[in-house]
Order: C-alpha cells, then structure tokens, then sequence
C-alpha cells in the first residue's frame, strides 16, 4: 500500500493565492464594479509574481513563511474583493479603543 506524501504548504499557499485574486477579478466583472486602473494592475502584478516565483513578495520579513502574499498585499486584496462584491463601507481597522478628546477638554 504506498502512501500519498502530504501535499506541498507552499503549493497550496501558491493556488490559494492565484484562486483568490482571479475570484475578485471575477466578481468585479460580474457585478459590474469598475476597479481602477491601480487595483487592476495590482491584481495582475501581484498574479504574475505568484505564478513566477510561488510568491508575490520579497522579503521575508514581510509575511510568513508558506504564504504566497505579504500581510498588506492581502489586505488589499481584501479591499478590492469587498469593493468588487460591493460592500458599502471598506475595511477600516480602529487604533486600540482610544477615544478622541473633546476640544472642550483640551482647552482647560
């Protein structure tokens, strides 16, 4: 009985990757969601660094190890994806629960 040796974390990360940018690229067209010339460069950029190297980014400092896109490439993949499905507000992270002071406040 010879068995299968475990599937390749890079190759994965590699079509995870590829699968997702074409998904947004699909969805766009299919919504009729104009991207802009950026986003659409973007997306090919980052498509043909992925299917070159297994990776859209250089430096290893800037993602982990096995994964095809860096932290920042991925949340703007995921801006365009939720702009191409047509979500009203884009993702925005909050700082750490701080609340702005109140000019009132400051001028004491």
């Amino acid at each position: 009985m010879k068995r299968k040796a475990p599937p390749d974390p890079r190759a994965q990360a590699k079509r995870a990757a590829l699968n997702a940018l074409k998904r947004a690229r699909r969805e766009a067209a299919r919504t009729g969601v104009e991207l802009s010339e950026w986003e659409g460069e973007f997306l090919g950029s980052v498509e043909d660094r992925v299917k070159t190297y297994g990776r859209a980014f250089g430096d290893p400092e800037k993602g982990a190890p096995g994964q095809a896109l860096s932290a920042l490439q991925h949340r703007k993949l995921k801006e365009i994806s939720a702009k191409a499905k047509g979500e009203k507000k884009p993702m925005v992270r909050r700082g750490f629960g701080r609340k702005p002071r109140d000019t009132e406040d400051s001028e004491e």
